[in-house]
């Protein structure tokens, strides 16, 4: 079975994400494995210059590279990433399930991620060119990964 691991910065607090999260985790169960690592994120001061912003930057991403199973197949989350449609994002994952056997999804912290673990990711993804808070992203990620099992099964689901 296919081991899905999100990697993510930042805690959710909200009850209404934690309850979609759990919604999705447990639906796609069905499907593979799944496992979220949430991440602290680092304290982002009032007044922020471009030598802060990077220091928090990479003490984040280095800290998501210390957490990446050798052997996965990583996609970072990026607004410069290529857009799929959920048909596309499913064959991708199809594709994918026989090439590797682990595949780990990158989401940064509100800073974004660094250059430097940008260019180890195999894939960049964008969801969309708007901006939206990581952690509403993590619940679009998990419901369009459980999107594409349903549809490489070929079971419905709403459209």
């Amino acid at each position: 079975m296919l081991s899905i691991e999100i990697i993510c910065v930042g805690k959710i607090k909200e009850k209404y994400l934690k309850d979609a999260l759990e919604e999705y985790s447990k639906r796609l169960s069905k499907y593979c494995r799944l496992t979220i690592t949430e991440l602290p994120d680092e304290k982002i001061p009032d007044k922020l210059n471009p030598s802060i912003e990077k220091d928090i930057k990479t003490k984040e991403c280095n800290n998501i590279i210390s957490h990446i199973k050798k052997d996965s197949y990583v996609i970072a989350l990026d607004l410069k990433g290529k857009e799929f449609s959920s048909e596309e994002f499913s064959k991708k994952i199809d594709d994918l399930s026989m090439q590797t056997s682990h595949i780990t999804f990158i989401i940064g912290g509100s800073l974004g991620l660094t250059e430097d673990l940008l260019k180890t990711s195999k894939q960049k993804v964008c969801f969309s060119k708007m901006t939206f808070p990581h952690q509403l992203i993590r619940v679009f990620l998990l419901e369009q990964i459980f999107r594409a099992f349903k549809i490489s099964h070929n079971e419905t689901y709403h459209r």
